[in-house]
């Protein structure tokens, strides 16, 4: 996440919200946030949500996720929300919504189902 250049704004139990500022370096070929980054940050909004509710020794490792690209990720901000819907001892299922922002505008681009791991370290 350091890379892409996202930082962590809230965590609570199952729930954590990510931000990203838009990078031009990060588009793709018509100056949309390319989809690839998109899916990323919501994998790490899942992923953190689902490492809340985890126990202190264990990691979390992304098994399956879909992604549906609502619209086009257009915007100076862009806002991951990740959310537990079930957590289990081995997989923990949950969702996320990608926002771009603008002035007070928020555009929903991207939606993620995703089932995470627990793994021991």
């Amino acid at each position: 996440m350091a890379t892409l250049g996202a930082r962590l704004v809230s965590v609570a139990p199952g729930a954590v919200a990510l931000e990203l500022p838009f990078d031009p370096r990060l588009t793709q070929q018509n100056g949309f946030l390319h989809a690839g980054v998109v899916a990323a940050l919501a994998d790490n909004a899942c992923g953190y949500a689902a490492l809340s509710l985890m126990p202190a020794d264990a990691d979390v490792l992304s098994v399956e996720f879909k992604v549906n690209l609502m619209k086009p990720a257009a915007g100076p901000l862009f806002r991951a929300e990740g959310r537990v819907v079930r957590a289990g001892r081995t997989l923990t299922v949950c969702t996320a919504e990608v926002r771009a922002l603008d002035a007070g505008r928020e555009d929903v681009v991207a939606l993620m189902q995703a089932t995470m791991m627990t793994i021991s370290l």
